[in-house]
């Protein structure tokens, strides 16, 4: 999720947006539909004024409907108001009440009398048409408006549309200016798995653009000097060879055997010491994992015993003979002889033994617990004991080793065993 964690920003505030605007129009489309309704409904009022003068005065039904007729009224006579409740949508009703003030005579003489009508106004939507229905003791009303039309929704929705539109549209433009960063990202991690040649640059002045093409002129940067120092490493290693192979030969000169046993030491040191130079170049340098193969680890393990060039009983070998890594060979293989020279070197019996322990194998050793912690041992020119015949770079190059491998060396101590393991 962390690697997509700026395309998932967007599609949250896209889902927010979508969700905070259909919101935002649903409350504006009931308001606005209340606020019409209302709007309309003032016209019971209308309607019960003429209806109350009609049943006061007792005027005629032709009276009645000529009123009506004046605001655009039509009296229903074949609809049944059973109908309308049945099919029809109530979309308001209200009660009130009619005060008339009436002049009235008795014995005593005239007087005035007030007589309060109670009314129920109800408005109706039956077949996109609207209908008003006026409820009184004396009776009731059903009336149909021709002017009036149902409410209807369809700017909102054009206007809700159009906002969705082009929120859809900002998020794909956004997606389209991602997309190279994404393919950015997949070249990023081809030329760290070892694709030196792979390409950055891209067309355009835009800000992922202009990035692109800084990593194209940082890589040829990159490139340049990493060629600059293969050669100069290999071309140094090279140089030095020749005048230790040279004094190697004339070391057997020499007339007196101290003197050659002095010199062919010396000489000696130094052509391990370009070795493992030359070795540790190699895996710095391994850009790729092509020579990556199955092996048996057992057969790794033998190769690595052949060349320690030990005697039978040094080493004892528990690995089931099933088990197989995806490694270099020759890379893992010396690995393996430096954790086999580092026991035999630094152990009392001068054995070691070579376990598989929870799929992981493991160089175990007697002796003492090591001074320091491991990451102290595995720096370059580091070692414990000065007066060993070693240079510091056994555990460094085996770290080196595991890590090209997807593995880092450990090690602990328990009861008088050292035991280093490749995890």
């Amino acid at each position: 999720m962390k690697r997509h964690a700026v395309l998932i920003t967007v599609l949250f505030a896209l889902v927010v947006s979508l969700i905070s605007v259909s919101i935002v129009f649903w409350e504006f489309y009931k308001l606005n539909k209340e606020q019409y309704i209302n709007h309309i409904f003032s016209k019971h009022t209308t309607i019960t004024q003429i209806y109350t003068q009609h049943q006061q005065k007792d005027t005629s039904a032709v009276m009645l409907e000529a009123n009506l007729a004046v605001y655009k009224f039509t009296i229903v006579k074949k609809l049944k108001i059973e109908d309308i409740y049945k099919d029809g949508i109530l979309l308001k009703q209200k009660g009130s009440k009619s005060v008339d003030n009436r002049l009235m005579m008795n014995a005593r003489g005239f007087y005035t009398k007030q007589i309060v009508t109670n009314l129920r106004s109800s408005m109706f939507l039956y077949k996109k048409r609207i209908y008003f229905y006026i409820q009184t003791p004396k009776g009731s009303l059903l009336i149909k408006d021709d002017v009036l039309k149902p409410y209807k929704y369809f700017n909102v929705l054009y206007t809700y549309s159009t906002v969705l539109l082009i929120l859809s549209i900002s998020f794909v433009l956004v997606l389209k200016k991602l997309q190279p960063l994404i393919r950015l990202r997949r070249k990023i991690a081809v030329y760290g798995n070892g694709n030196m040649n792979i390409s950055f640059k891209m067309d355009g002045e835009d800000e992922i653009a202009s990035i692109a093409n800084e990593l194209e002129a940082t890589k040829c940067k990159i490139n340049d000097l990493l060629e600059s120092r293969t050669l100069f490493l290999r071309n140094i290693m090279h140089e030095l060879k020749t005048p230790i192979t040279k004094g190697t030969i004339a070391t057997q000169m020499l007339k007196t055997d101290k003197q050659r046993d002095r010199f062919s030491s010396i000489f000696g040191r130094l052509e391990s010491l370009v070795n493992e130079f030359a070795l540790i170049e190699e895996v710095t340098s391994l850009s790729d994992k092509t020579d990556f193969k199955e092996y048996r680890i057992v057969d790794i393990i033998d190769g690595a015993i052949d060349m320690a060039m030990l005697d039978d009983g040094k080493v004892e070998v528990m690995v089931d003979s099933c088990i197989k890594i995806n490694a270099n060979y020759r890379l893992y293989t010396t690995a393996i002889k430096n954790m086999i020279d580092n026991g035999i070197k630094y152990s009392p019996n001068s054995k070691v033994k070579i376990k598989m322990i929870n799929n992981e194998l493991s160089f175990e050793s007697e002796g003492e617990c090591l001074k320091y912690p491991l990451e102290y041992y595995i720096e370059p020119f580091t070692k414990e004991n000065p007066s060993k015949n070693s240079f510091g770079l056994g555990l460094y190059l085996v770290d080196s080793i595991l890590k090209v491998h997807n593995k880092v060396l450990a090690h602990e101590y328990d009861n008088g065993v050292n035991r280093f393991i490749f995890a």
